[in-house]
C-alpha cells in the first residue's frame, strides 16, 4: 500500500497556496477557558502522519454490523447521536484521526487525545487518573470513547455535562490540566502553521481554512467511526451463543438475573432469557436522576453529575459506562479505584454503601452486596471477557498514524 509522504504532502500545500485562505472560524460553544490573548503557543511539527494514499473506509462502520445489531439499531433510532450536518466522511475521519493523535493539540506538544486513549486498551489509558500537559493529574478516570456514537441524547464525560460529541471534543484541548491551550483561537493559528494540515483540510471540507468547528466536526466523526462488534459475544449472537463455554453464560445468566444488565445494556434485552446488545447504557429513566449511583461511598466528595445540574437526585451520581472490552479498560469506577474486576466484583458482593440515589437496582442489597459465590464471580469475569473486540485493538484505522 502506497502512503503519502511528507514531501507530497508538502506539494499539495504549494499547489493549493495560489488561493488566499479566508481567516480562520472562530470557535463557539465549547466549555473552556482561554480568551485569545497572550502568547501563541509554540509549534512542534513532526513528520507528517503515515496516511494511506486510499483513505481507510470510515463511513460504511454501521453498514459492517452484524444482522442482529442492525436490525436492533434499526427499532433504536434514538441511539445515535451523529447529527445531520456532520455526517461521517472518510476525508473528515482520517483528519479526526491525525488531530485525535496529533501532540501539537496541546499548549506544550506533549499530550494528545490520544495520549489518555489507547487503542490497545480499548481507548483507556490504564490509570486511575491521567497526567496532563505539565504533569497533573486529571480528576477522573479516562472513560472508553468505544461507541460513543450509540449514546443517543445522553451527554459525554463522568458527569455529562457536554451535550454532544462535538462540544465535548474541544473540552479537554482547554482544560487547564489536560491539554491546555489558551483559546480555540489560539489552536486554529497554530495547526494553520503546520504544512500537512492544509491538504487534510481541504480533503475534509473543501478548502484549507483550520477552524474550530471544523475540528471538532472531524474529531466527532473519527471518534463515530470506532465502534465495537466483533467480540466472541458477537460471533456467538449468530449461533445462540454454542461457542460460549458453560461458565461464559452461567456469567451472562448472572448478570442478568442480578439486574445488572438493566444498567449496562439496554432495557428491551436485558432479562434473563434474551440476549442483551451490550452496546448501550440504558438505564436512564429508572433512577430518580438522569445517572446512577453504585454504592461507591456513603457520601461522595465528588458530586458528579450533581455538580453540573445541582439538583439533589443527581448527587454522587455518575454516567454508566458500556461494558465492552471492559477487561482492557481497568482500573474501574470514575475515579480508577478498583485495580481488578476481581475488586469490582467484590465492591458489588460486600461493599455497597447505602447512599440517598442509590441505583434501584442496588436499593435492596445496601449494606449487605449482591450474593454471589466465589465460583458466581469467577464466571461473571469470564462472560465479561468475551465481550473484548480484539478486532477493534488492531485495527490499523484507528491507529495511530505518527507511530
Amino acid at each position: 500500500m502506497r502512503y503519502l509522504t511528507l514531501s507530497s504532502l508538502l506539494l499539495l500545500f504549494l499547489l493549493s497556496s495560489c488561493k488566499k485562505d479566508g481567516p480562520p472560524g472562530q470557535g463557539a460553544g465549547h466549555g473552556g477557558g482561554g480568551d485569545g490573548q497572550g502568547q501563541e503557543p509554540p509549534v512542534n511539527t513532526p513528520g507528517a502522519p503515515n496516511l494511506p494514499a486510499t483513505p481507510y473506509d470510515y463511513v460504511n462502520t454501521r453498514n459492517n454490523m452484524p444482522p442482529y445489531m442492525k436490525a436492533f439499531l434499526s427499532g433504536r433510532t434514538d441511539l445515535d447521536n451523529t447529527p445531520a450536518g456532520n455526517p461521517i466522511t472518510n476525508a473528515g475521519a482520517t483528519l479526526g484521526r491525525v488531530l485525535f493523535y496529533d501532540k501539537n493539540m496541546s499548549v506544550n506538544n506533549t499530550r494528545s487525545c490520544g495520549s489518555c486513549h489507547h487503542q490497545d486498551k480499548a481507548f483507556t489509558d490504564g490509570l486511575a487518573l491521567s497526567p496532563g500537559f505539565d504533569n497533573q493529574l486529571t480528576r477522573r478516570n479516562a472513560m472508553t470513547v468505544v461507541n460513543q456514537r450509540f449514546f443517543g441524547a445522553k451527554t459525554m464525560f463522568w458527569d455529562m455535562r457536554a451535550a454532544s460529541l462535538e462540544t465535548q471534543t474541544t473540552m479537554p484541548i482547554l482544560d487547564h490540566i489536560e491539554m491546555g491551550m489558551p483559546s480555540l483561537t489560539a489552536l486554529e493559528t497554530k495547526l494553520s502553521a503546520i504544512a500537512y494540515y492544509k491538504p487534510l483540510f481541504k480533503a475534509a471540507f473543501g478548502d484549507e481554512n483550520v477552524t474550530a468547528p471544523r475540528i471538532s466536526q472531524a474529531l466527532s466523526q473519527f471518534i463515530r467511526s470506532i465502534v465495537s462488534f466483533q467480540s466472541k459475544y458477537d460471533q456467538g449472537l449468530a449461533s445462540n451463543l454454542s461457542n460460549l463455554s458453560a461458565d461464559e453464560k452461567n456469567g451472562l445468566r448472572l448478570l442478568q438475573v442480578n439486574f445488572c444488565t438493566e444498567c449496562h445494556s439496554d432495557l428491551a434485552t436485558s432479562q434473563y432469557g434474551q440476549l442483551p446488545s451490550f452496546l448501550i447504557a440504558d438505564n436512564t429513566g429508572l433512577n430518580t436522576g438522569i445517572g446512577s449511583n453504585n454504592g461507591l461511598e456513603a457520601d461522595y466528595t465528588d458530586k458528579g453529575i450533581g455538580g453540573i445540574t445541582h439538583k439533589p437526585a443527581d448527587m454522587g451520581t455518575f454516567k454508566i459506562p458500556g461494558l465492552r472490552n471492559v477487561a482492557l479498560t481497568a482500573p474501574y469506577m470514575h475515579d480508577g479505584r478498583f485495580a481488578t474486576l476481581e475488586a469490582v466484583m467484590e465492591h458489588y458482593n460486600h461493599g455497597i454503601k447505602g447512599n440517598p440515589n442509590l441505583g434501584i437496582q442496588l436499593s435492596a442489597v445496601a449494606g449487605s452486596g449482591v450474593p454471589l459465590t466465589t465460583r458466581d464471580k469467577s464466571d461473571i469475569i469470564a462472560f465479561l471477557k468475551t465481550l473484548t473486540d480484539e478486532q477493534l485493538i488492531s485495527d490499523p484505522k484507528y491507529a495511530d498514524p505518527f507511530k
